[in-house]
């Protein structure tokens, strides 16, 4: 899957966070213990163990996929902002889920306002 070392991801998790939240803000620091929590509850795990492997393996991907998700929420930002459909298209995308949120929620609730 990836070919990134742990460390190397650690790093570039924290370099994220410096962009997304410079200094010591209260939601720089949130996200630094965040970043650090999850990390050390993979600590005990050992690459030369083929059972922590695929646990390993999956741990490095939702990072990837963390870092793959921001830059593609920042992309969309950066194309609708120059009217482009990326971000158009995640507007749209948005609107339908909150709608179906709302009307899920809609049809839990009876008639008299309590929930069926």
């Amino acid at each position: 899957m990836s070919h990134r070392t742990a460390i190397e991801l650690y790093r570039d998790l924290l370099r994220l966070v410096a962009h997304v939240a410079p200094g010591l803000s209260p939601k720089s620091i949130a996200l630094r213990s965040m970043i650090r929590t999850e990390f050390d509850k993979s600590r005990d795990l050992s690459p030369n163990n083929p059972s922590d492997q695929e646990k390993i393996e999956a741990l490095k991907a939702n990072a990837v996929r963390a870092l793959s998700n921001y830059m593609l929420i920042q992309g969309g930002i950066q194309d609708k902002n120059k009217g482009g459909k990326l971000g158009a298209a995640m507007d749209s995308y948005h609107e339908r889920n909150i709608d179906s949120i709302t009307e899920s929620n809609d049809n839990k609730e009876g008639g008299d306002g309590s929930i069926t």
